[in-house]
């Protein structure tokens, strides 16, 4: 089975590591959560993307500011590469193109909110794990009955 590997930056990431965990689990995907810069400490960075490389996984990776971190995770691995980086109002959210340009041969998903990454990570695993992919239609489905009884309750409100 395959698990999610989450990768942040430092550990100012944990809440935003532990609502794609919480999301993760809801699909009972085991996750697993290392901490490494790929600024500060990237031969580490590396001996953790390696620890990983022969297995099923997707890598999801959380850095604000200036993102090395997705891209040098993504350069190493064949595996999926999701960043999620934490939206920060510090430089009016525009740290979040590090993430956007990457160069050529670098090509980790962007996904910003926690859910969403989650969800990503869960279709992916979803195309060899039928039993994942039967619980992430039933999250789309539960997902689109919630807008059909809001708009019935406020109709008949």
């Amino acid at each position: 089975m395959g698990r999610v590997i989450i990768i942040m930056g430092s550990k100012a990431d944990m809440s935003w590591a532990e609502r794609i965990k919480s999301c993760l689990q809801g699909f009972d995907i085991p996750v697993v959560m290392r901490i490494a810069s790929a600024h500060k400490v990237p031969m580490r960075c590396f001996e953790i993307i390696k620890e990983y490389d022969d297995q099923e996984v997707v890598f999801i990776t959380i850095a604000g500011r200036s993102n090395a971190l997705s891209g040098f995770v993504d350069a190493q691995t064949h595996c999926p590469v999701i960043a999620c980086p934490p939206y920060s109002d510090t430089f009016a959210g525009v740290d979040v193109f590090s993430s956007l340009r990457m160069p050529s041969g670098v090509a980790p998903l962007i996904v910003l909110e926690p859910e969403a990454a989650a969800l990503a990570a869960a279709k992916i695993l979803g195309l060899s794990n039928p039993e994942i992919q039967k619980k992430v239609i039933a999250y789309q489905a539960e997902s689109k009955e919630k807008i059909l009884r809001d708009d019935e309750e406020l109709l008949n409100g």
